[in-house]
């Protein structure tokens, strides 16, 4: 499975390589890695929508992850991916627009890898 992990964080990219260290080594799991909306939909024209899932922070500089999830939503449609919302606000209204958006899923930061390996092994 292909996860495009979107967020602003350069040591985001460190810590998923750690927490899924034994996945990735089995081939269960590849992750590509954007640090902007803008970034993320380039990296998704060149994947050719190869992403089944898409993990987007959304407070970003730039495009937020709110735009980003509303442009791929909008243009991503055969096969959608499915895109999960990570934040490190859970408020109502953030949650509320990425699920009008959307969103398939909602995680607050700091992530939960135990609950995030769950949902991509047990979800997808």
């Amino acid at each position: 499975m292909k996860i495009l992990v979107v967020d602003d964080e350069h040591d985001v990219k460190t810590l998923f390589q750690q927490r899924f260290r034994k996945e990735i080594r089995k081939g269960e799991l590849e992750f590509v890695f954007a640090f902007s909306g803008e970034e993320a939909l380039m990296v998704l024209e060149r994947m050719k929508q190869e992403a089944v899932l898409i993990l987007s922070d959304i407070n970003m500089p730039g495009m937020s992850g709110l735009e980003l999830l509303k442009k791929i939503k909008k243009e991503y449609l055969a096969p959608p991916p499915v895109v999960m919302m990570i934040t490190a606000y859970g408020d109502e209204e953030n949650f509320n627009t990425a699920k009008s958006l959307g969103a398939d899923d909602f995680l607050t930061k700091p992530v939960d890898f135990k609950l995030l390996k769950d949902k991509l092994i047990n979800n997808i």
